[in-house]
């Protein structure tokens, strides 16, 4: 479930990079700026979830504790 929730986070960071560049070009400038920033937090999280730990394993592939 974890890699499809990441699959769709890479989705949307790319839609939405293509999305900023289409409105920059319209003459937009907060909007897109914003929506860079929103797509650079979503990559640094998909990131941080896919790095290997110590032990060799993502975040990702790691149970919760109970």
């Amino acid at each position: 479930m974890t890699s499809f929730v990441l699959s769709i986070a890479m989705l949307t960071s790319i839609a939405l990079v293509f999305g900023a560049i289409a409105l920059f070009r319209r003459g937009q400038r907060k909007q897109p700026a914003l929506m860079l920033v929103l797509a650079v937090v979503m990559i640094a999280n998909v990131v941080i979830w896919s790095i290997p730990t110590k032990s060799g394993q993502s975040l990702a592939e790691t149970q919760a504790p109970e």
